[in-house]
């Protein structure tokens, strides 16, 4: 299927097609949800997708391993090189780094704004430092390069029907909303890697706080006012999913059944982390696999369907089915099938 998605995007050259099959592996290894989603995309533009989501990995994995070994300077050392990697890349086109490799060529295939990336780096060299945010407003200034900006840089790739400054708002909150859904779902690994992603007034507005939190993670106990809490930060999660959800009427036909099927799946985590009780300092909330699956092919009908309907209108938009030829006399010497003139320049 890699070949297949590699051949349909036009990518030819062996370096590049390493590239974008790393990414590739990232993102069905990392992205369960994510990478389900892109399965509904049109075959030459999943690579991009790959591209972006390898990326994003790339450099989240430098600032969250949770080994211990890994001195704090080494990280920032780490990402700095990164950085630096990426710029190089972005202005070259070229890159010893793979996932470098393969996002440059995306950004430069699909006129990605470079500023989006530099956006990214700057919220995850922002990790490195910060492990609390005061309010929602720091939360979402923070979120703006680690999430909001993945949504506007899919734009290109997912394609509109609308001017694409219209739809952006949209993609950007489908952004945020995604990452507040793992910020709620990964609270207590977050926790482990000493960070807090929940607004702290949003918090204290309930009587929690961080030691709270990490009294009931290392306990395993519950307390009322963190399921009161987890349930405030739930309900602001869904106020930014129906920000996101006129956008997916902008997008191409075709690629909304993915947007719409990874909107589905990513809303469910919400709803197994309230039918589990909040319990996520102690366990991650999993959309159970028949859900998931069901999601899936609805998806896939809603793909189908959006691909009929497209081969439809260009049908009726193609000349022959416009034209409709006159008989004509056959000329002297011509024989008795040949095709009119404005069929053999069709």
């Amino acid at each position: 299927m890699t070949v297949r998605e590699l051949d349909a995007a036009g990518i030819t050259d062996p370096a590049l097609r390493d590239a974008y099959t790393q990414c590739r592996r990232l993102n069905a290894r990392h992205g369960r949800t994510y990478f389900l989603a892109t399965r509904l995309l049109p075959v030459h533009r999943r690579p991009a997708v790959h591209a972006l989501y390898g990326f994003a990995r790339w450099a989240d994995d430098i600032v969250d391993s949770l080994d211990p070994g890994i001195a704090p300077r080494r990280r920032a050392a780490d990402l700095d090189r990164l950085h630096t990697r990426l710029a190089q890349g972005l202005r070259d086109g070229d890159s010893p780094e793979p996932v470098v490799l393969a996002l440059a060529d995306t950004a430069r295939r699909y006129a990605i704004d470079h500023q989006y990336f530099s956006d990214f780096m700057a919220s995850m060299r922002s990790d490195l430092e910060i492990t609390d945010y005061p309010t929602y407003d720091d939360l979402r200034a923070y979120m703006h390069g680690s999430a909001a900006v993945i949504g506007l840089q899919m734009l290109p790739i997912l394609g509109t029907v609308v001017p694409r400054e219209e739809a952006a708002p949209h993609a950007a909150a489908l952004g945020v909303a995604f990452q507040l859904t793992n910020f709620l779902r990964d609270v207590g690994e977050d926790l482990d890697r000493g960070r807090v992603y929940l607004p702290a007034d949003l918090l204290g507005a309930h009587g929690v706080d961080r030691e709270l939190l990490c009294w009931s993670r290392r306990t395993g106990l519950r307390d009322r006012r963190i399921t009161e809490a987890l349930k405030a930060v739930e309900d602001l999660t869904r106020g930014v999913y129906r920000e996101a959800a006129p956008g997916i009427a902008m997008l191409d036909p075709v690629t909304r059944p993915c947007i719409r099927t990874a909107f589905v799946l990513y809303g469910g985590i919400l709803d197994a982390v309230a039918d589990d009780g909040y319990a996520v300092l102690h366990r991650r909330a999993v959309v159970p696999r028949r859900r998931r699956a069901a999601v899936a092919v609805d998806g896939l009908a809603r793909l189908m369907a959006a691909q009929a309907v497209g081969r439809a209108v260009r049908r009726a938009a193609s000349p022959k089915s416009r034209e409709r030829p006159v008989p004509r006399p056959a000329a002297a010497g011509a024989s008795p099938g040949a095709a009119p003139l404005h069929e053999e320049i069709t």
